[in-house]
């Protein structure tokens, strides 16, 4: 087992656009946000205690009872959402006020205190100018500081395969990740042939970044509440 708690957990993501203040169409990205994060909150509504809203114009949140889609939620945020990019805090904890359905916007309590200092930590660590930080980070109680600390660090090694990606790369793993099967469909889906598909994939590492990720979705699997 990766976590151990003594009390039902709730799952906050927190998501900041970074350099929001430098996109000149900021209303079109905000609006294309939007229609993501609704899409997002029909499709894994059974994974949500509160749907994911938009809370400031660069911000938004959500509140999950189980954690199993976890990654798949952030990932398909990223990807809709790019060439803006997007910094995730993710708090595990209790919630101290009311849960309402349809918005997170309110809510408070440790779980979102730790996905604030999650997201705290990434802009800091940004200002640092340090090469390819991190854009996702889990805060979790002290109990669990041991397995905060291995899942940063396999967070934190996905980015730098992620920012060493090509355009290119880029476009034929996130295929790949999304749909979850062969080169040779990739290659048709992508109107390219198979070999290249093949190389994109070995040049970006492809493989050890879907390890990653899939160990990442079993271990945060672990988090849920009794109650859903």
């Amino acid at each position: 087992m990766f976590f151990s708690f003594s009390y039902d957990p709730y799952i906050a993501v927190i998501g900041d656009i970074k350099n929001s203040r430098n996109i000149k169409n900021r209303g079109e990205v905000q609006k294309k946000l939007n229609g993501v994060l609704e899409e997002v909150n029909e499709r894994y509504a059974e994974d949500l205690s509160s749907k994911f809203v938009i809370t400031l114009g660069d911000e938004f949140q959500g509140l999950l009872c189980r954690g199993a889609n976890t990654m798949h939620i952030i990932f398909e945020i990223e990807c809709r959402m790019y060439p803006v990019k997007i910094r995730f805090g993710i708090g595990v904890g209790t919630i101290t006020t009311d849960v309402i359905k349809e918005m997170s916007i309110g809510a408070d309590g440790p779980g979102y205190y730790r996905a604030r200092n999650a997201v705290d930590f990434l802009k800091a660590d940004e200002k640092k100018n340090r090469t390819d930080p991190a854009d996702i980070r889990l805060e979790l109680d002290e109990e669990n500081r041991a397995s905060q600390i291995m899942i940063n660090t396999v967070l934190s090694l996905m980015t730098v395969i992620k920012e060493s990606w090509s355009d290119r790369q880029r476009e034929i793993i996130w295929d790949m990740m999304e749909h979850q099967d062969s080169q040779a469909n990739a290659a048709k889906r992508l109107n390219i042939r198979q070999p290249a598909v093949q190389k994109s994939l070995s040049k970006g590492n492809y493989y050890a970044y879907k390890g990653a990720f899939e160990t990442l979705s079993k271990a945060l699997e672990e988090i849920e509440r009794r109650d859903v």
